[in-house]
């Protein structure tokens, strides 16, 4: 028997790996976060599959699920949205499954940044713009922040900023940003990205607490801040150029020595 975390990505279906699927399909036992697993995922349990809403439950409730499943020699898909590496709950589930000699594995899936980025049709890192892309939070009931991983500490570096759990804080996210980032800096807020109800807004620092505040946007929605969501006029990359020396254009190298 074995626990197979599942990343379930960031809303549509289809964007579960082929992995994550296959491992859907042949356990009789599903675990799922109720609130943000699309339904369309649950359908491809098998049949007869035991299905457990893990919303309602606290730890204990879902470490016996497990312990149930353990007696039962029941493989169990534990479904968690988006990817499970960051704010998914799963280390504390993987400390009480050590603890019990419980075996899992761990397939990721596709973060909501990467989706938010896929609709808003940028790429994060531009040449001589921006190279690095930050993944925060704010403070929240369930986790305080660090002292040393404020906003304005992210903000010194003038990174890209990918601004999770937030949203409904957005005033502060923009008053915390504002002295580093500028008044004109781009903005964007993706509510439910790669649902079929999927909302865009984009702005400026200046603009867009206003404009989510208008759009009445909660929870669920993905802050992104920084210089390379607008970018326009930055050089190509020269990954691609032609004269550019690598291993894998052996007759570059050669015009290059």
């Amino acid at each position: 028997m074995t626990v197979h975390f599942i990343g379930a990505g960031p809303g549509a279906a289809d964007l579960i790996t082929v992995r994550g699927r296959t491992l859907i399909e042949r356990c009789p036992v599903c675990l799922y976060a109720g609130s943000i697993v699309p339904p369309e995922i649950l359908s491809w349990c098998p049949p007869g599959a035991r299905l457990v809403d893990t919303a309602p439950l606290d730890l204990d409730a879902i470490t016996a699920e497990y312990l149930r499943a353990h007696e039962n020699a029941e493989d169990v898909a534990r479904l968690h949205s988006g990817d499970l590496s960051i704010w998914s709950a799963m280390g504390e589930q993987l400390r009480r499954l050590d603890a019990l000699g419980i075996p899992y594995t761990i397939t990721p899936g596709v973060p909501a940044f990467a989706a938010a980025a896929a609709a808003l049709g940028r790429e994060l890192t531009v040449p001589e713009v921006g190279q690095s892309v930050v993944l925060t939070r704010t403070s929240g009931r369930a986790s305080a922040m660090p002292e040393t991983e404020r906003l304005a500490t992210f903000a010194q570096t003038g990174s890209t900023l990918a601004i999770h759990l937030s949203i409904h804080v957005i005033e502060q996210v923009v008053e915390d940003l504002l002295p580093f980032y500028g008044a004109d800096c781009p903005a964007a807020v993706v509510w439910r990205a790669s649902w079929p109800d999927e909302r865009v807004i984009k702005g400026t620092l200046s603009t867009i607490a206003a404009m989510v505040r208008a759009d009445k946007l909660e929870r669920t929605a993905l802050i992104l801040v920084g210089r390379t969501l607008a970018a326009k006029d930055f050089r190509d990359s020269a990954l691609y150029s032609t004269d550019y020396d690598r291993r894998f254009r052996p007759g570059v190298r050669e015009d290059n020595r």
